[in-house]
């Protein structure tokens, strides 16, 4: 029986909504021409503005060039050309009468000495020289400078304007007028300004020389902070909105076209989206139509639900699987459903015919389905075989070089060892999200210290140096080979995509261990992020794809993770900025520490028996075991094989599977007849490309004491050869 749906709504109310629904574009509409209207006032308003505040550059520019032409028609004068300095100090005094915005004029040598200022008697020492910055730059450039505004040592605020001055003999001397701010206020009250506007005339350093509001307590302090920001943008004007002293919002523009360096800006308040009354209006139009719907819509439903009733019964009808006929009704959509209802009736028994025949094909398609599942799993098992065979070859001679280290092939056999562990690690990928998918990944998990496992992977790792930091211990249910490739993968990672600075940090918090791995190298952006953990997904790369993989192993991180009852995420704050990988796995009590692992025995001269029909890896295998001092019998055949152990009597035999006459478990159960018939039992070593978890419990099932997956390493190899086969049947697999 279907469930009732938790929200519901009755065909009137529905109709009401749809009739609202239908008058929201009206309404977006309204908004948006009212939206629109604004925008254009905003944008007119900042024209102006700006309009406003060139004009009032161009009107302080021609202030103070009316300053600069008063102070260089004084430095014409004839006592100044002579040198007369007594008689150009009252030419000074009277030019400083006739300006009353003046508050004095100084006179000083190219050293920066002051040699009289009109407000002190001619024969009075020069003091202390306001804004000395404007009077360097001016002997810099060596033409008129306007200074900044700062107050007196009597509180009045002024600026200086500077002009060079030469005279006959070539001296130069530097004049200039101490002006009053008030001469640039008259600027702004001659112009014709709206009244709430707030304008600023701002001066090379920042300070306020003149403000239409409040001018005698904000000259020569800073503007606003948001004023500030606005007008030390790259631009030379521009509009933005500001905060004024006052606290009041604006919209301000400003210009920076002056010659001497000012600025003018010019802030009024924003406009509206609309008037109060327009939105009004609009407001009570939208609530009259919407009443006007709901009545509308009251009506047509209750029409439609009395003929909505007659095909209710009509659907309980078809459901029983009688006859359904419904009377005719004058809307056309009810009659459209009504032949609707009695087809459905005459088709439901094709349907249930239909639906028979899908099943029976939905039974093949799962049929072929587990099909191509063991067909696929059958395909990567030969795939890792046939991709390890010719590995192994190419291991063993790199392992061989490296045994006699000849000097000269150093820097290549690196490189030939990097990348064949870089395939041998794609070739484990790839089997592991097999098992991965086909779920038969299994654990043998134990108490173990995890802060120990990453010491030791961190510590191991070739290339440049990883910072760690780690607690003294930290136990975790777990299995140690499946958290240490857990680790690998991301250091893996790291490398790939970091700048080579990677740090390792594992942490204890609320029960859980903490592991983070962080890199400062290309970042992921969030589309990346959501996609990580996935089999295969690997971010864009160019076309010679630099940083390699199968985009497999941070999928197979995230499962052993899972199956250690832990999680793992993917930070990273885009690209560029690097990336952060997080582990957290519970902790568990702390286990009695285990004893240390008892160490081989130094490897004696053993005899061998190495078989295997790749005659490259037999060949290569046979020399790395004759470097540790071994004497090796090699076979191609399972028929040499056996030809050999009856004449030699090998204390191991290392046999590979996949052999031309005989497999390698039929070869080792014959090997193990005949030396029970003699009481010469070899040790029985596998040796094979195929590394499945069945592959490896099939080889200890037919009597191998070890299985060992192709390339094997020299750890490998001495561990095959030094184990004794007379203390029982060791259990293993490397």
């Amino acid at each position: 029986m279907r469930s009732a749906s938790r929200f519901t709504l009755s065909l009137r109310r529905l109709l009401i909504l749809l009739s609202a629904i239908g008058l929201l574009p009206l309404a977006a509409l309204g908004l948006w021409s009212l939206h629109t209207a604004g925008g254009y006032q905003q944008r007119e308003q900042d024209r102006a503005m700006l309009d406003l505040a060139r004009a009032l550059s161009s009107a302080v520019d021609a202030e103070l060039d009316g300053t600069v032409a008063a102070l260089a028609s004084l430095a014409r004068a004839p006592t100044m050309s002579a040198g007369d300095l007594k008689g150009f100090y009252d030419s000074a005094r009277e030019q400083v009468a006739a300006q009353p915005e003046w508050l004095t004029i100084i006179l000083t040598d190219a050293s920066g000495n002051i040699l009289f200022r009109t407000t002190s008697p001619f024969t009075t020492p020069g003091g202390r020289i306001a804004d000395p910055e404007s009077l360097q730059q001016l002997l810099a450039v060596q033409r008129p400078v306007v200074g900044h505004v700062t107050r007196g040592p009597r509180g009045r605020a002024a600026f200086p304007v500077r002009v060079p001055v030469r005279d006959d003999a070539g001296r130069l001397y530097v004049l200039t007028a101490v002006v009053k701010p008030d001469r640039i206020l008259g600027v702004l009250k001659r112009q014709r300004v709206p009244q709430a506007s707030v304008i600023s005339i701002i001066d090379a350093s920042g300070s306020i020389v003149a403000r239409s509001k409040d001018h005698d307590n904000r000259v020569t302090r800073p503007p606003s902070p948001s004023l500030t920001r606005l007008i030390r943008g790259a631009a030379p004007e521009g509009v933005g909105s500001t905060v004024n002293l006052e606290g009041d919002p604006l919209a301000s523009a400003y210009t920076r076209v002056s010659r001497y360096g000012w600025t003018v800006a010019v802030g009024v308040p924003k406009p509206g989206i609309g008037s109060d009354n327009g939105i009004a209006l609009y407001g009570w139009g939208l609530a009259a139509s919407l009443l006007a719907c709901i009545g509308i819509a009251s009506f047509l439903s209750n029409r439609i639900a009395r003929t909505a009733g007659r095909l209710q019964q009509a659907a309980i009808a078809l459901g029983a699987g009688q006859p359904v006929a419904i009377a005719p009704s004058r809307i056309q959509e009810i009659n459209v459903m009504a032949r609707a209802l009695e087809a459905a009736a005459g088709e439901r028994s094709a349907h249930e015919q239909e639906r028979s025949r899908l099943l029976a094909s939905l039974e093949e398609a799962l049929a072929a389905s587990r099909d191509a599942g063991r067909v696929k799993d059958e395909f990567l098992a030969m795939l890792g075989h046939e991709l390890r065979n010719p590995l192994s070859p190419i291991v063993a001679a790199l392992d061989l070089m490296d045994l006699r280290d000849e000097s000269a092939s150093r820097r290549e056999r690196a490189i030939m060892r990097r990348q064949v562990s870089h395939l041998k690690r794609l070739v484990d990928d790839l089997l592991d999200v097999s098992r991965i998918a086909t779920g038969k990944m299994q654990l043998e998990r134990r108490p173990l210290d995890f802060a120990e496992v990453v010491r030791h992977i961190v510590g191991a790792r070739p290339g440049p140096r990883i910072e760690l930091v780690a607690p003294d211990a930290a136990w975790v249910l777990g299995e140690e080979s499946r958290l240490a490739q857990v680790l690998s993968n991301l250091l893996s990672n790291a490398e790939r995509f970091g700048n080579g600075s990677t740090r390792v940090a594992l942490t204890i918090d609320a029960g859980w261990a903490k592991l983070e791995v962080v890199d400062r190298g290309v970042g992921m952006p969030p589309d990346l992020l959501a996609r990580i953990f996935e089999p295969f997904y690997q971010a864009p790369q160019q076309l010679a794809r630099g940083t390699g993989g199968l985009g497999l192993g941070l999928a197979i991180v995230r499962k052993i993770v899972e199956l250690h009852d832990g999680r793992v995420a993917a930070h990273s704050d885009g690209p560029g900025k690097g990336s952060r990988f997080v582990v957290e796995l519970p902790l568990v009590a702390e286990e009695p520490g285990a004893p240390p692992p008892a160490a081989l025995p130094p490897l004696a001269a053993t005899r061998v028996l190495l078989v295997d029909d790749n005659i490259d890896a037999a060949a290569t295998t046979a020399m790395v075991l004759e470097q540790f001092g071994h004497e090796v019998h090699v076979a191609h055949t399972a028929a040499a094989a056996l030809a050999s152990f009856e004449r030699y009597r090998p204390a191991v035999a290392i046999l590979d599977i996949g052999l031309p006459d005989m497999d390698g478990y039929a070869l080792a159960a014959a090997i193990r007849r005949m030396g029970t018939s003699t009481d010469a039992t070899p040790r029985l070593v596998a040796l094979t490309g195929y590394g499945q978890q069945s592959d490896i419990e099939r080889a200890l099932d037919a009597g191998f004491d070890l299985h060992l997956t192709k390339p094997a390493s020299l750890s490998d190899l001495e561990r095959a050869v030094a184990g004794d086969a007379s203390q029982g049947t060791e259990k293993a697999f490397l």
